[in-house]
């Protein structure tokens, strides 16, 4: 994508996804299953490939069991395992080691340009997975951002957001009244969570809601360098004038849960997925998208360039876009499935879980992150220290 792209025109794919996970279409089995949720139990069509090792460099959260010792018993294939817990982690092992040591790893969407610059990735070819099970705006979250010089780099794998989770034993919230500001309020001193460029994020969504610091939905942050300066300059000084409210910033999803469980945390800033696993388990926790919009991702697959076991890999992407599959990964996660009539797969729990979480028009406010050129990135990781260091 160049600089001078409009980043909302990219993301207009992953909201027409989120609407296909509507209030309505999430209380029923998929209308449109096609042929894929027709296929029976899923079978191993290359006998190459029905054996051997597969290397896994993924978000921490996202593959819950039974989905990894499903995959082994089905296939013969032997994965190795190497979680991570933030896109730079994820980053940072794939820059330590060229590229090699892995043959899947796990980009969030708006990472496209920082990956494209990188060059560690090497393109995958559609004629060797199951595209067509993937909804189709959720496919197009791919392609449109993660496809240059003509080839793929990137396919869905789940999808989520970030909005506010809290304890609902200690406090009472309300989506008519919920804003990214309440977690500034003066009864939750001490008591927030949340990591530091999301939390710089949320504020600014709540300070342009509120006109204070207007940024067309912090869109403009994107424009340019100076664009980005000068709003962040802003959010910056109310961050740290509430730096006090912050009880722990949080960086994986085990410590979303502590915080809530353990630390003292009362709200944060979180995804989705922590603290829904939470609510699905009986605990005192609730999430909910607040009035600005919730913060919307997309997580995929990606083929580094040192890539070994290629036919495992794309084994392994059969594996996981069938509808049955994706709906294990939603419902063991507390995320959202991407293929065609995996809603319909969910347990009732996670549905009901999911109304709660986005109710009234909170579909319609998802705010996308775009793709972040690798100067946002960079700029956004000082403002982001600063904020800590304060």
């Amino acid at each position: 994508m160049s600089k001078t792209q409009d980043p909302r025109k990219d993301t207009a794919a992953t909201l027409a996804a989120a609407r296909n996970f509507s209030r309505r279409s999430v209380l029923k089995a998929a209308a449109v299953a096609g042929a894929a949720s027709a296929v029976g139990p899923w079978y191993v069509k290359d006998a190459l490939s029905s054996s051997g090792t597969l290397s896994l460099l993924h978000w921490d959260d996202e593959l819950p069991n039974p989905v990894i010792p499903e995959f082994e018993k089905k296939t013969g294939i032997k994965v190795v395992s190497t979680p991570f817990s933030q896109n730079e982690e994820q980053i940072n092992k794939l820059q330590a080691t060229g590229g090699e040591g892995f043959d899947l790893c796990q980009p969030t969407r708006d990472r496209s340009p920082q990956f494209k610059d990188l060059g560690l990735l090497q393109p995958l070819d559609p004629k060797k997975m199951k595209l067509d099970n993937l909804l189709p705006a959720m496919l197009e979250g791919s392609t449109s951002v993660w496809t240059w010089d003509g080839k793929l780099y990137h396919v869905p794998h789940c999808w989520g957001s970030e909005a506010i989770s809290w304890r609902t034993d200690l406090a009472k919230i309300e989506y008519k009244t919920l804003s990214y500001g309440t977690l500034w309020s003066e009864e939750f001193k001490g008591k927030v969570q949340g990591r530091p460029h999301s939390l710089l994020a949320g504020i600014g969504l709540w300070l342009d809601a509120t006109g204070k610091v207007p940024s067309n939905r912090m869109m403009d942050a994107f424009k340019d360098e100076a664009s980005m300066k000068k709003i962040y300059d802003e959010i910056l000084k109310v961050a740290i004038s509430k730096k006090a409210w912050i009880k722990q910033f949080w960086d994986s999803a085990d410590n979303t849960k502590s915080g809530l469980m353990e630390n003292g945390v009362v709200i944060g800033q979180t995804w989705d997925g922590p603290a829904l696993s939470l609510k699905k388990q009986g605990k005192p926790v609730s999430y909910m998208a607040p009035q600005e919009g919730a913060i919307a991702w997309l997580d995929g697959w990606a083929m580094p360039t040192g890539a070994k076991n290629i036919a495992q890999a794309y084994e392994w992407l059969s594996y996981v876009h069938s509808p049955e599959v994706s709906a294990k990964v939603a419902d063991g996660s507390g995320y959202n499935p991407v293929c065609k009539g995996s809603d319909g797969m969910l347990s009732e729990v996670a549905k009901k879980n999911f109304t709660e979480a986005f109710p009234d028009d909170a579909l319609s406010r998802l705010w996308h992150r775009p793709p972040e050129p690798s100067w946002f990135a960079e700029l956004r990781t000082q403002y982001a220290e600063k904020f800590k260091a304060a």
